[in-house]
């Protein structure tokens, strides 16, 4: 089958007139004209149609478990498509110093957050009898075990029970490089300057203090964070590979800066989107199920209607993450800011940090009326 790839690739590229750098691409797409080739084993089906048999196990803690519940399907009668169990880890976050039944950051201050990473450790353990109580059942170990970067140890899980691991990064490739070349080496505290090079990119690549986290930004390697951060993606570079959460079109540079760091196979799968808006066909239902347990303020269909209005590339978009925010008053001046300019926005919205909305409520307010006065909301 090597030499059947090799050879179709090869044509594909003499063909093509491809140069010798573009020899991957032509690998890919050779892959992908095998697998979408009528075979005589297959009864002239072609091997995509035949994938079926394959048990997905999902593992979280039981409060997102009854999140996750929710964005499953359970209407289809398709025998291709794979069967997906739920599988709960027991997790008691005032154990570790947590407010009671936190199980994600949602409501966690920054402060919190490296409490809770330290406490997600705790899953190591009964990941383990899970995933054995599967052998045991199944007479074999899974095909593969595929981990969040933040949770390293499951290689070392997958490594003791025979099965192979997979890290999963819900970053792009150029992001996640950086990160974790920065937590690993902590370049800026090698010199004095402000600006910095970062191991595993160009030398033309330089970074700013000012663009680094203020837990970072002060990072030994002894702190708290350190004590996190560098032996979890130590083990993560252990994994038999990696899923990148972008595309190979949307950050060619960033993913071979990544490849080259990780040293490992790195595969694309971003980016990853609702199927609703993919298949564009949008549903608050069926986007907002994919995170049940977040009210949306405005729904798909009426953001999506207000852009409608709008000229191509005339938006602006401004958002800080789903774990990210600003000051109260940077907030303030960002809002400001935004009204000054005159051009229209979306602006995805965390309260700042230590912002609570019942006592700042005049500030709140104050940042609502300027996004209805520019016709936001």
């Amino acid at each position: 089958m090597n030499r059947t790839i090799a050879e179709r690739a090869q044509c594909l590229k003499l063909n093509a007139g491809l140069e010798k750098k573009f020899w991957a691409k032509a690998v890919n797409m050779a892959c992908y004209l095998i697998n979408r080739s009528p075979r005589a084993a297959l009864d002239g089906k072609v091997a995509d149609e035949q994938r079926t048999g394959f048990t997905i196990t999902i593992a979280n803690t039981p409060l997102n478990v009854q999140h996750l519940r929710t964005t499953l399907s359970t209407t289809s009668n398709d025998s291709s498509q794979p069967s997906i169990r739920l599988a709960e880890l027991p997790f008691c976050g005032s154990d570790h110093g947590l407010p009671p039944h936190t199980e994600n950051t949602e409501s966690l201050s920054l402060q919190q957050f490296v409490t809770f990473f330290h406490a997600s450790n705790s899953l190591q353990a009964p990941f383990h009898s899970l995933v054995s109580g599967i052998i045991e059942k199944e007479g074999r170990p899974p095909l593969c075990i595929i981990s969040d970067v933040f949770f390293g140890w499951a290689t070392e899980v997958a490594k003791s029970l025979g099965t192979a691991n997979v890290t999963f990064t819900t970053g792009g490739a150029y992001g996640t490089a950086a990160y974790m070349s920065l937590w690993q080496n902590l370049p800026h505290r090698a010199t004095e300057s402000d600006y910095f090079a970062v191991p595993g990119f160009p030398d033309s690549c330089r970074f700013h203090i000012t663009q680094l986290h203020q837990y970072l930004r002060v990072a030994d390697g002894t702190d708290v964070w350190s004590r996190y951060f560098q032996p979890m993606l130590a083990n993560s570079l252990k994994s038999s590979g990696w899923l990148c959460n972008t595309a190979e079109e949307i950050e060619p540079q960033g993913l071979e800066i990544f490849r080259n760091y990780v040293k490992l196979p790195v595969w694309t799968i971003g980016p990853l989107l609702p199927p609703a808006l993919l298949n564009h066909s949008p549903s608050s239902g069926s986007i907002f199920g994919q995170r049940a347990w977040k009210v949306p303020g405005v729904s798909p269909e009426k953001c999506l209607e207000w852009l409608d209005k709008h000229p191509q590339s005339s938006v602006l978009y401004i958002s800080f993450g789903s774990q990210n925010t600003i000051s109260p008053s940077q907030m303030m001046e960002l809002a400001m800011g935004l009204e000054d300019s005159g051009k229209p926005f979306i602006w995805v919205i965390r309260p700042p940090v230590g912002f609570d909305i019942k006592v700042n409520e005049l500030n709140w307010t104050v940042i609502a009326l300027i996004l209805f006065s520019k016709g936001q909301i």
